[in-house]
């Protein structure tokens, strides 16, 4: 399925026994984006692994809509702190590496830490 190619989202809600209403808390959250055309509600196919997400966490778990956003929220705030820690310690270890080699660490070294 190509990921721009739009899906009804009332055929969504059908297909995985979602309230459409449901749809539309997030979207007006901002957690997904919808496309309205002609008066009906369509989802691209980017959204469509998020979507899923949000609804085993509400249907299954049991969590609100707003803990979705806040559960959202936090999950990818910690994504990009993983993300900076990775970047840390290549460029931490790139650097002990040079050092290894007979590289002199100054003081200089480590303001790009």
């Amino acid at each position: 399925m190509s990921s721009q190619e739009l899906i009804p989202a009332r055929e969504f809600c059908t297909y995985h026994h979602v309230e459409l209403s449901f749809i539309h808390n997030l979207h007006d959250s901002g957690l997904i984006d919808m496309t309205i055309q002609n008066g009906v509600a369509f989802l691209t196919g980017d959204e469509l692994p998020a979507l899923e997400k949000f609804v085993r966490w509400h249907y299954e778990l049991a969590i609100n809509p707003e803990g979705i956003e806040a559960l959202s929220h936090m999950l990818g705030r910690v994504e990009r702190l993983l993300d900076e820690n990775r970047a840390l310690r290549n460029r931490l270890r790139r650097f002990e590496s040079g050092v290894a080699v007979g590289g002199s660490a100054g003081p200089a070294d480590f303001t790009e830490l």
